[in-house]
């Protein structure tokens, strides 16, 4: 800061504290002044807020000690703790790379994909790989379960979809190929006989899942699947894309039945409620801009009930959370700065903020159980994460595989 020799760390943005380096003041400081080298006397800020280049060793080794907790205010008033978690168990890694996707196959089984080419059937009970699945020639993008059952399909940037049997053999039991190129959107019909697949060609196919025959094609322009999800005890399947326009389709004949207002940023994720009566979508965004999640009602209006918004980079997977887990209805998303957030359904507010720091960023967000999340990460693999109240309502990560 000109000639006084002194070096300013600034947070990344000044609406919101980042990581908090220094729990106390660093040595040098006198009562709430910081000496520096000349002798000047500068008022001391908190933490988070400067930090001189003496003490900037220290703050890095503090980061590693994962016991701090704060609170502080965000600019609309909503108070928000940041928890730094405790040590947690480390179990033998589900993948060697990157993983893309997660998704709950029971209430102690997952299945996730990633850059290694393998989907991954892991008990996250007990930290054992139960089985892998091998059969795509490129990275892994998507995973959908077949609600009651001990069946899944996997697609790939290889361009295909496969369908596997967590107690078959192990080659896939059906394997669907027609997209052009990489397939971004996954969906299987509530009575599992239909799947929707969505892809970066424009283009959503509808399949029978017993034949692995295409049905029904459609293809409307720019319109960059993102994901897919199917309606609960509908005929509808609800697709994000990279036009930011959300759309509601009718499988019987894959036609558009409802158009959502357009979005500002691009949606990268829907998701619907159990009941099908409210929807949830997330968007794309950098330093707060998007970087939210909205509420739809799928029923007669159709419009917007509720925004999140508090993340700052990309918000990539949002899930109704359920009721056991708290007194009112909530949702938790997951986002590229490395946070996993719950939120009030009802009225938006920010409930609690988990940072999984050294994850990179957050890619795909599941639940578990009634009390657990399954969130998966650009460079620590699964994140276990689990719903705390013996202090209110907290979200602690308990284990990484």
């Amino acid at each position: 800061m000109g000639g006084c020799g002194a070096w300013w760390l600034l947070t990344p943005s000044t609406r919101r504290p980042c990581r908090p380096q220094l729990p106390a003041r660093p040595a040098g400081c006198r009562g709430h002044l910081f000496q520096q080298p000349q002798g000047m006397l500068l008022p001391w800020s908190p933490p988070c807020k400067v930090l001189c280049r003496s003490c900037a060793v220290m703050g890095k080794l503090q980061s590693k000690l994962k016991h701090s907790t704060y609170k502080y205010s965000r600019p609309d008033g909503i108070l928000e703790e940041r928890i730094q978690t405790k040590a947690c168990q480390e179990y033998s890694p589900a993948h060697v790379d990157t993983v893309s996707v997660v998704a709950a196959l029971s209430s102690d089984l997952c299945v996730s994909g990633g850059k290694d080419k393998t989907a991954v059937a892991y008990d996250w009970k007990t930290g054992n790989v139960v089985r892998r699945f091998r059969g795509h020639e490129r990275e892994i993008t998507k995973i959908a379960c077949v609600h009651r059952s001990s069946q899944f399909f996997s697609a790939s940037r290889d361009r295909t979809v496969m369908m596997w049997d967590l107690h078959g053999p192990s080659q896939p039991r059906q394997q669907f190929s027609g997209h052009a190129m990489v397939v971004t959107g996954l969906a299987v019909s509530p009575d599992s006989s239909q799947l929707c697949t969505g892809s970066r060609d424009n283009t959503l196919l509808l399949w029978d899942v017993g034949t692995g025959q295409c049905a029904e094609t459609a293809s409307i322009s720019r319109n960059l699947v993102t994901h897919l999800c199917w309606v609960p005890q509908e005929p509808y399947i609800l697709q994000t894309s990279e036009d930011k326009t959300i759309r509601l389709w009718d499988s019987r004949g894959l036609q558009v039945a409802h158009i959502f207002p357009t979005k500002q940023h691009i949606q990268t994720y829907c998701e619907v409620s159990e009941d099908g009566h409210k929807c949830i979508s997330c968007s794309n965004g950098f330093g707060g801009e998007g970087c939210e999640a909205t509420l739809w009602d799928l029923r007669q209006t159709r419009n917007r009930i509720c925004e999140y918004k508090g993340h700052f980079q990309t918000v990539t997977s949002c899930v109704f959370l359920p009721r056991a887990l708290a007194l009112m209805p909530t949702i938790a998303t997951s986002s590229h700065d490395c946070k996993v957030k719950i939120w009030n359904q009802d009225t938006g507010a920010c409930l609690f903020t988990l940072s999984l720091d050294g994850s990179g960023p957050l890619t795909s967000l599941a639940v578990g159980d009634t009390v657990s999340l399954l969130c998966a990460s650009f460079s620590r693999g699964i994140h276990l994460l689990r719903v705390d109240y013996s202090q209110g309502l907290a979200l602690r990560e308990v284990a990484a595989f």
